[in-house]
């Protein structure tokens, strides 16, 4: 239940009207990210862009499991976790084939770009943050928007470096950390699955 202090079926009501916001905001970063980051030659944004495509997913399957039990919940969880470690796998696949094909990240529309990602993120954690603790399939969704920020920050970063350096580097080193971070992201949630559907079939 929602710590906002209201009834079941409220707190149900809000988390999925959270879901749901959250869903449109990480959709349409998606979109963006993914098209500006092609166009940027940036590692570091189409891995955002795919985490934020991974976000979309686990808060559709959230939305799925608002109201229901616990080990359904663990269920949806845990295919948010799977899909999150492939796409984090995606993404190293991504930065491995730049850095033997080559790339010219362009460091001015990865800057903008991870600005706009870092709000929009830094809205989507606000909104998650009041049902984190509604049970595991909203602590997925908290994990997801806290990599997020990080992840953001870490994209900004690089394209601060590519400016100064005039190398690609720093965006293939933060395309693999950030895919490090799903994936160990992926991981957690998988355990968080584990550890409560075992705790449902005890009880």
């Amino acid at each position: 239940m929602s710590d906002c202090g209201c009834g079941a079926e409220q707190a149900e009501s809000l988390e999925k009207k959270t879901l749901i916001i959250l869903l449109s905001i990480n959709a349409f970063m998606f979109v963006t990210e993914l098209t500006l980051g092609w166009l940027a030659q940036s590692t570091g944004l189409i891995a955002d862009s795919l985490d934020m495509l991974a976000d979309a997913t686990v808060y559709g399957l959230s939305l799925y499991a608002v109201g229901k039990g616990v080990v359904k919940q663990a269920k949806a969880a845990r295919v948010s976790g799977y899909l999150q470690i492939i796409l984090g796998l995606g993404v190293l696949f991504e930065v491995i084939r730049r850095m033997v094909f080559g790339s010219e990240p362009q460091s001015t529309l990865i800057i903008v770009v991870g600005a706009v990602a870092l709000l929009a993120n830094i809205i989507c954690l606000i909104l998650i943050s009041k049902h984190k603790d509604s049970g595991v399939h909203m602590r997925a969704s908290w994990i997801f928007s806290t990599n997020d920020v990080i992840a953001n920050l870490g994209v900004i970063i690089s394209g601060v470096l590519v400016a100064i350096v005039g190398s690609r580097y720093p965006d293939l080193i933060v395309g693999t950390i950030i895919s490090i971070v799903v994936i160990r992201g992926g991981i957690k949630i998988l355990q968080d699955a584990d550890q409560t559907q075992k705790s449902g079939n005890r009880a």
